[in-house]
């Protein structure tokens, strides 16, 4: 439209300066109409009119974890693409070169040896509600975890091979569920893991320290009590072996080189773990565990804790679960060490 306008104003110039300005004199100028459409020979200097067309902007795959130096096996993924796999919950990681290499990795994520369900006794979040007939009811909790350090093996996720170094802790705290909550008492573990997996087989040697303690509240309410003295340094050798990959079958001695109070050198536990090592998703899956353990500060009695109900785990091994608890025999809590128990409730456990 400017280059028209413009054309225009050229002609009546034009027009001034030769013949035509007598027929402006003499008021005889005809304007041309100016057409709707274009008009080619209008085209001026500057060319035909262009029309912008934008262009789409190509797709890309974005992968958000190309850069964190965690893969999976090839051989549990659909690929999507070159390079790319997922596990159809929209998990997305980079294709290793060999699934099978071995290498160093600082701070990995996974669990060569994980914790055992059905222990009251591993570092992990975990909290248990359960009646007792003798105090009503209570809370035995778990407030801790288990991070891996140090690795020389696979980058897989859920079923990593190799070596790994671990670090765990957590305290055991026991509170009572009445209108009190009275803080009984509480024990303490922190421990070095190294572990060991190839194929079905597992393997942990570790050591950890392990002290108890009796509860402030506890002390004022019961007249005359004083703490039973309870201390455990421990050297500890696990096995654990999956003839199919969800189930586990483990055992373990324990030998206490240092020793206070009312613990003595020998433990030795044993149990199966029924769990899905694969990604739940939001529906979860079923998950069955059994515990024993036996003690040498009770003559080698001990007690037995099963647990079952539902679980959902994450794209590297996190592990939820709840469901129901039972427990019987003596006391897990190194104050009450020698205290028969039997507890039914409900539970909630999280490793990660």
């Amino acid at each position: 439209m400017l280059r028209k306008s413009i054309l225009i104003a050229a002609l009546v110039v034009g027009g001034l300066g030769g013949e035509a300005g007598s027929q402006v004199a003499q008021g005889q100028i005809t304007v041309m109409p100016l057409s709707a459409g274009s008009d080619p020979s209008q085209n001026d200097d500057l060319g035909p009119e262009q029309s912008t067309v934008l262009a789409p902007i190509p797709a890309t795959t974005v992968d958000p974890f190309a850069s964190s130096g965690y893969v999976l096996a090839p051989g549990a993924y659909q690929g999507v693409s070159p390079g790319v796999y997922s596990d159809g919950g929209g998990y997305v990681a980079a294709q290793p070169p060999d699934g099978t290499e071995w290498h160093w990795l600082g701070f990995p994520h996974g669990r060569m040896y994980p914790a055992y369900l059905a222990s009251e006794r591993e570092s992990r979040f975990a909290g248990q509600f359960f009646y007792n007939r003798h105090q009503g009811w209570l809370m035995d909790a778990a407030v801790g975890g288990r991070v891996g350090v140090l690795r020389y093996g696979t980058d897989d996720l859920l079923r990593p091979e190799g070596y790994q170094l671990d670090l765990e802790g957590a305290a055991f705290p026991r509170l009572t569920l009445d209108s009190a909550r009275e803080f009984q008492s509480s024990d303490f573990r922190v421990g070095l893991p190294l572990t060991f997996r190839r194929g079905p087989l597992e393997a942990k040697f570790a050591y950890y320290h392990y002290c108890s303690h009796l509860g402030d509240m506890y002390i004022e309410d019961h007249a005359g009590v004083k703490r039973s003295p309870y201390t455990r340094d421990a050297l500890v050798l696990g096995l654990a072996l999956r003839p199919k990959e969800d189930l586990r079958f483990y055992v373990e001695a324990d030998y206490a080189f240092y020793i206070y109070g009312n613990a003595e050198p020998w433990q030795l536990q044993f149990g199966v773990d029924w769990s899905t090592l694969k990604m739940t998703g939001p529906r979860g899956a079923p998950f069955f565990a059994i515990n024993s353990m036996l003690r040498q500060d009770v003559d080698f009695g001990g007690n037995m804790t099963v647990q079952t109900g539902w679980q959902w785990r994450g794209q590297a091994g996190e592990l939820l679960r709840t469901g129901f608890h039972y427990f019987n025999g003596k006391s897990n809590q190194g104050q009450f060490y020698n205290r028969f128990e039997q507890q039914v409730g409900l539970g909630l456990w999280y490793d990660y």
